[in-house]
């Protein structure tokens, strides 16, 4: 994999100096490569790594399996659009398996996933079924270590 997209996956905040630093080429090629990667739609944005749990926001994330009739025409392809086009919906991804996709949905309640699911996503005509998997807690994501074993308190409780 290109080491720029490599270093930065990882921190988006390097600037063009520090990655031109660390990987040993003038910045102004490290510009035009960054340009380039945007024009070509290989970078597609920047984002940051959340940490929802220590945030004062209601959020809930689950994944969400389809397994769908594909289209005779269009594939899998019109049926991934169709799930992009919710707002619930963060990620869509097309797997092998017993499950066509797998998709990362957020809402404010667990009640919220589980209403977008029967109201919304069960009801396209071509999905035969859902599997819905509450996400409990993060401890990784994109990369990034969410878990500070040192600030950890077992909350649960001892039952005679």
């Amino acid at each position: 994999m290109n080491k720029l997209l490599q270093l930065i996956r990882k921190n988006a905040n390097f600037t063009t100096a520090e990655l031109s630093a660390m990987l040993g080429e003038p910045e102004n090629l490290i510009k035009e490569k960054l340009r380039e990667y945007q024009q070509k739609g290989i970078i597609k944005g920047y984002q940051a790594v959340v940490n929802w749990e220590e945030a004062d926001d209601n959020y809930v994330e689950a994944l969400i399996e389809l397994k769908v009739t594909p289209k005779k025409e269009t594939g899998f392809d019109e049926m991934a659009q169709m799930c992009m086009s919710f707002e619930e919906v963060e990620s869509v991804y097309l797997m092998a398996g017993v499950y066509d996709f797998a998709l990362i949905v957020r809402g404010e309640t667990m009640q919220d996933i589980a209403m977008f699911v029967a109201k919304k996503l069960s009801t396209i005509d071509g999905v035969l079924s859902t599997g819905t998997h509450f996400i409990m807690r993060r401890y990784k994501d994109r990369g990034m270590n969410l878990f500070d074993a040192d600030n950890q308190t077992d909350e649960r409780s001892l039952i005679l």
